[in-house]
């Protein structure tokens, strides 16, 4: 690709009648001969304009010669003739769906989009979302699905219900007309013969106060599966009640079949951030394995109140590390776990579940997960499931969003940019010898001019949304932060509209990662694994590290682990490829052991799900290397597309780089 990286590439590719489906990282659709690479054509949703936003993919669907690629971009739903790469006019208008309508309230000045693609079934599309987190208002996470030739809704699902739905009792009675989230991000699967959409779901807004929204709030962090013709609920588990952690359900629920008792099951397995992989009757939504509702701490947050209990899943085990004290403090050498130590006793630590309040709190798995996007890898043939996570610590604590008296520019500026934009950006962090950081804004004013930061809070860019909701006010004190001004300036209490905040009376300082003074985790290790876990008896088949440091392995140490993000791929052959972890490796795996066979050096990190396909009767694994993003190593503007060997359905010598 010839673009220039605007901020990664996430995209798991699709490939129908040898051709390639993807993104780049502008997010522009292309078609590609999949067995040579060469483009045949691609589609630029922004006109020329810069992109905004990441993408996962994109669906395909036909009727005979009418062959379409339906694409999110921004907040628009495109049709796109998939032989040539044109809007098809007679969907929507002009070929695109305004994502804003239809969801049966207001939200045209708030943001709505999709980062993963919808599911086709029969004729429609059925589409999740993505919108705002909070604090500020935000849209509601309706799933819709949409008629594939006109662009019509067909149906909607309230995942926050309206007056008279099942649920609507678990929210304060105007929730629906206000509350936002509740989404599904991460998307769908479809058991097409049930005709059964399957779903998991986001945090409300906020997710991280829910003072306003006493309950446990259906269908917030929920498996959902809908009858695919009308959007009717059959049945939602939900696997964590009042979400205050931004534990969403990050990825779509497996299909998969078990044997327990002597039968087999139809089931869905669904992999969540916190380490916990909830395995379901397919038809009924009753875990396989028993789950128990277990005490956990309550918030002393004045207005919080958070639920009492919590689903707890005994097996499989976690996948994920869930406790964080002194004795799991990093043992990577002597001067590490001291400084870890000294950082640890000003904090509450302890199991999962620690609530966010005034004084800072261990979070682990951090809010990334655990589990994340990329899901899990289901083999039919051992009944095995494969999920990469990652264990990485971050503290968090809350502070109240309005000062009660004056401030500086400076400090509501260090306000607004830990509740909103810390998550992404993150805070000054140790040098670490892996990789630059390149969402950090530590530099910006190298960078960046004021006025340019002013616009870039007005129009977002990359995977920035727009701030244009903030006032004047509350934009000149995030770039005073940003900039390390504003020190003198100070604001009126009356001033402050505290349009970022909306009614939320106490925000997060941040994510703040928790690291040692080189910048290694704080925790001890693996920091990333791999783990097929056996879903006949719920207990690992193995689990490795995925993933390593380079300036640790050159000081002799084993992998590690690391942070990783992008989903794993199990092929008949017997092989787990995955890339992920912040090495910038492809890794193929022995499905059977955990054995590293084969991995490969890639310009960038794989931070998606590989693929495999067959053209003229060979097999390849394509893979996206877009670096950056989340992990924050260096920007990659590619993908990798390696041939197996055409007599054996495994990755050796033989097999090619493209």
């Amino acid at each position: 690709m010839s673009e220039r990286p605007a901020s990664t590439i996430e995209c798991n590719p699709i490939v129908i009648d040898g051709v390639a489906y993807l993104t780049s990282p502008g997010l522009k659709l292309l078609a590609l001969d999949a067995a040579t690479g060469k483009e045949r054509w691609r589609f630029d949703p922004w006109g020329g304009a810069r992109s905004r936003g990441v993408n996962r993919g994109v669906t395909y669907w036909a009727d005979g010669a009418d062959r379409r690629i339906l694409f999110v971009a921004g907040a628009y739903l495109h049709a796109i003739n998939a032989v040539d790469g044109t809007l098809i006019n007679g969907f929507g208008r002009d070929g695109r769906v305004d994502l804003r309508e239809g969801l049966d309230r207001d939200v045209f000045f708030l943001a709505v989009t999709a980062t993963t693609p919808g599911i086709v079934y029969r004729d429609w599309l059925i589409l999740g979302s993505a919108v705002g987190e909070g604090p500020a208002a935000a849209a509601p996470g309706h799933i819709r699905a949409f008629d594939v030739r006109t662009g019509e809704r067909k149906w909607i699902f309230h995942t926050i219900p309206h007056p008279g739905e099942f649920g609507y009792d678990t929210w304060p009675p105007e929730a629906w007309k206000t509350m936002g989230g509740t989404n599904c991000w991460g998307g769908m699967t479809l058991d097409a013969e049930r005709g059964i959409v399957f779903a998991g779901t986001g945090a409300p807004s906020y997710d991280h106060y829910g003072g306003n929204r006493p309950g446990v709030n259906l269908f917030a962090n929920c498996v959902l599966a809908l009858r695919a013709a009308t959007g009717e609920r059959i049945w939602h588990y939900q696997v964590l009640h009042h979400d205050v952690w931004d534990y969403d359900i990050p990825a779509p629920p497996n299909l998969v079949t078990v044997e327990h008792g002597g039968r087999r099951i139809d089931a869905v397995a669904q992999v969540t951030k916190m380490g916990f992989l909830f395995v379901l009757d397919r038809e009924t939504g009753e875990p396989l394995f028993p789950v128990e509702e277990r005490p956990v701490p309550k918030s002393n947050l004045p207005g919080e109140v958070t639920w009492p209990t919590q689903p707890i899943p005994l097996a499989p085990p976690a996948f994920a590390q869930q406790r964080f004290t002194a004795a799991e403090v990093t043992d990577l050498n002597p001067a590490a776990r001291d400084a870890v130590l000294k950082q640890l006793a000003k904090m509450r630590t302890g199991d999962l579940y620690l609530p966010p309040q005034l004084d800072p709190a261990v979070a682990l798995p951090q809010f990334n997960g655990g589990g994340e996007w990329g899901g899990a890898a289901f083999d039919p043939t051992t009944r095995t499931l494969y999920v990469n996570s990652s264990s990485e610590a971050e503290w968090i604590s809350m502070t109240p969003a309005k000062p009660r008296g004056s401030t500086t520019a400076g400090m509501l500026g260090t306000t607004i940019y830990g509740a909103v934009c810390s998550a992404c950006h993150g805070f000054d962090r140790p040098p670490n010898a892996n990789a630059p950081s390149f969402a950090t804004l530590k530099n910006v004013k190298e960078r960046l001019k004021p006025a340019e930061v002013l616009a870039l809070l007005e129009t977002g860019r990359g995977q920035m949304p727009s701030f244009a909701s903030f006032s004047a006010v509350e934009k000149r004190a995030v770039v005073a932060f940003l900039f390390g001004e504003g020190g003198d300036e100070r604001i009126a209490a009356a001033d402050l509209q505290n349009s970022w905040a909306g009614d939320i009376p106490y925000v997060a300082t941040g994510h703040h990662e928790f690291r040692d003074p080189e910048g290694f985790p704080a925790n001890r290790r693996p920091w990333g694994t791999l783990t097929a876990i056996d879903l006949d008896r719920g207990v690992f088949r193995w689990q490795v590290p995925l993933g390593t440091y380079p300036a640790l392995e050159q000081r002799g140490e084993p992998p590690t682990g690391t942070f990783n993000m992008g989903g794993s791929l199990v092929t008949a052959g017997g092989l787990v490829f995955i890339g992920a972890a912040m090495d910038e490796r492809l890794h193929a795996y022995d499905k059977a052991t955990g054995k590293l066979l084969w991995e490969f050096k890639m310009e960038a990190g794989g931070y998606a799900t590989p693929a495999t396909y067959e053209v003229g009767g060979r097999q390849y694994v394509l893979i996206a290397a877009g670096g950056g993003g989340k992990p924050e190593t260096k920007p990659g503007n590619a993908y990798y597309c390696f041939a197996l060997p055409q007599k054996q359905a495994g990755l050796g010598t033989q097999g090619s780089q493209r």
